[in-house]
């Protein structure tokens, strides 16, 4: 690669900082669009589905690692793993729960739906741009975007990669399991300690609650936060 950025980002990095980076340092550009720009001392690029990008539990969503890899596991383990994730406009992960806690850090309007053993209900927690909320391991969940613009967010897992069996577990997987259907050897860490009937039916009201509410909108006030957002950034940001 050439010491001149390229891919039409020229000015994607602050003040065109990517030229006076050390060796071996990066620097992310997580725009407000959902797009996120990469420089290091060698030049800018931009990030995208077609390189440095896995797919993100479903079809449509993407994840770039920043520590760990797709294969981390107790077995393999980097202690945690830490990406970035783009999530499509207007949609939503297929309910899941990882065998490990998970950090979530949203740069977008997002709504995260839980399912709350105790009250034995779905609660829908809207997130807006630099919320993170932590979820408990083995806690039924979703993500989606509320917004029109692919959104970016930062996830942290403890031990598990998204090849590991245990990585996300869904409602189909937990009712395979159920019926006496177990993961391969050495991926059997949360199988122990999980009702598998009891989190497919958790599973599955996330998965009604998402059907019958559809995805939730941005209010008006976040429409034009995000307008007032994009000036900002204009004026920070060197074009």
């Amino acid at each position: 690669m050439s010491g001149r950025p390229h891919d039409g980002i020229s000015d994607a990095m602050p003040g065109g900082a990517w030229g006076t980076l050390p060796r071996a340092v990066e620097l992310y550009h997580l725009r407000l669009d959902g797009s996120i720009g990469l420089a290091d001392r060698e030049g800018a690029r931009e990030l995208g589905p077609e390189r440095e990008f896995l797919r993100f539990i479903d079809d449509g969503q993407f994840a770039h690692y920043l520590v760990g890899d797709a294969a981390t596991s107790p077995e393999r383990p980097s202690n945690a793993t830490v990406k970035l994730g783009v999530v499509g406009p207007r949609s939503a992960f297929t309910p899941h729960a990882h065998g490990g806690e998970h950090f979530v850090l949203s740069l977008g309007h997002a709504a995260c739906g839980l399912y709350d053993a105790d009250r034995d209900l779905v609660t829908e927690v809207p997130l807006t741009p630099g919320m993170l909320i932590r979820i408990p391991e083995m806690m039924p969940h979703s993500f989606a975007n509320r917004g029109t613009d692919p959104l970016t967010i930062l996830a942290a897992n403890t031990g598990y990669g998204i090849d590991h069996e245990d990585y996300a577990i869904t409602a189909g997987e937990a009712e395979r399991r159920t019926a006496g259907d177990t993961p391969a050897a050495g991926q059997v860490a949360v199988a122990a300690a999980t009702d598998y009937r009891a989190l497919a039916a958790a599973l599955r009201d996330i998965e009604r609650h998402q059907q019958d509410r559809g995805i939730a909108s941005t209010t008006v006030r976040e429409r034009l936060a995000a307008r007032l957002r994009r000036v900002a950034t204009a004026l920070e940001v060197r074009r």
